[in-house]
């Protein structure tokens, strides 16, 4: 058995954070099970040059970069969706889908856009791309239009990855949201909602905004969070008798600090619910040579809890941590059109 293997015989869903067709392969003979996507993977396959044949297809049908952003990204997540379907077949539904990322732009400032108008942009964006679909989840972020977006997403048959995940204020909006839409949802057994948990970067916070934690609490802080908000979904979904697991998606899950080992992440939230790991730590962790157990119920002591609880404010984690987001989600995709206009340059 390898490592990733054993990761996947503890209980994890094993995704990759790539749509990149070569790491697919890899990590499914491994035992991943679903990817997710977004413009940065998408700007850096373009970057390897590997996609300069279908690049140059694209750019001599559409005139419009973005189209051509969108073209390329529909057509690297329908693929893995190919690869991945068999599972989703398999599960019922319950694993094997691939997340597809809608326009990130709404939430560019410069858009000038109030929350009601984000809300429709993200309703008819997450229509349009899930439209035809099977194994194809909807990504959308947990800022205030995507939030006020989710109920008629999932209302209209629209499985989502809720994403941008910080604190249990957003997760209960965004689980409560889509739990409305669920029970408003014709085709409710067919619909799948999961939750991405970002956890390294509220270990990066911490580091810079509370430095006074001890030893013992500091760099655990986004895994106890993403644990405790573990335990309350699967306490609030146990009892609502629905076919498909609605289930926390472990986010961010490459480490920041090189003194930290590659699969810190993953070894502590192995065996339960779904991670979507980068490809290099899928990489570290095939070459450890270790092999994972479940490690999800664990906790540290009640005195290192209750001290990240009276030094860690929520509140001021979420401002932060979203405001970064929202300009990591916005200027990727700004970067992403501006390369495809330089390969537009040099492909024809």
């Amino acid at each position: 058995m390898t490592p990733l293997q054993s990761l996947v015989a503890c209980g994890t869903k094993l995704w990759l954070d790539s749509v990149d067709p070569d790491e697919i392969a890899f990590n499914r003979t491994h035992g991943a099970s679903g990817a997710t996507s977004n413009p940065i993977i998408i700007a850096d396959l373009i970057s390897s040059g590997r996609f300069d044949d279908r690049l140059r297809r694209l750019l001599r049908e559409e005139k419009d970069d973005a189209a051509v952003a969108w073209r390329l990204t529909d057509e690297l997540v329908r693929q893995a969706q190919t690869t991945f379907e068999p599972v989703w077949q398999k599960t019922e539904g319950d694993d094997g889908w691939v997340s597809f990322e809608v326009d990130p732009l709404i939430e560019d400032a410069a858009q000038g856009l109030n929350v009601e108008e984000k809300k429709r942009r993200y309703i008819e964006e997450g229509l349009r791309w899930s439209a035809g679909q099977t194994n194809r989840l909807i990504k959308v972020p947990a800022t205030e239009g995507g939030l006020a977006a989710l109920e008629e997403l999932v209302a209209a048959g629209v499985s989502v990855n809720v994403t941008l995940l910080f604190t249990d204020r957003q997760y209960t909006l965004a689980r409560d949201a889509c739990w409305r839409g669920l029970q408003r949802c014709p085709h409710a057994v067919r619909v799948k909602t999961v939750y991405s948990i970002f956890v390294s970067r509220i270990d990066v916070y911490t580091e810079k905004y509370c430095p006074h934690l001890s030893p013992a609490a500091q760099g655990q802080v986004g895994i106890v969070n993403a644990k405790l908000l573990w335990r309350k979904n699967k306490a609030f979904w146990a009892d609502k008798g629905l076919k498909l697991r609605h289930e926390i998606v472990f986010a961010s899950t490459g480490v920041k600090k090189p003194s930290d080992v590659p699969w810190k992440y993953v070894e502590a939230l192995a065996g339960d619910d779904i991670q979507t790991n980068p490809p290099a730590t899928n990489r570290a962790v095939h070459q450890s040579g270790l092999l994972f157990t479940r490690k999800i119920d664990e906790l540290p002591p009640q005195e290192v809890l209750d001290e990240i609880a009276a030094q860690v404010n929520p509140t001021h984690l979420e401002s932060v941590l979203m405001s970064e987001g929202i300009a990591k989600f916005a200027d990727p995709h700004k970067a992403l059109l501006q390369l495809i206009a330089r390969k537009r340059e040099s492909l024809t």
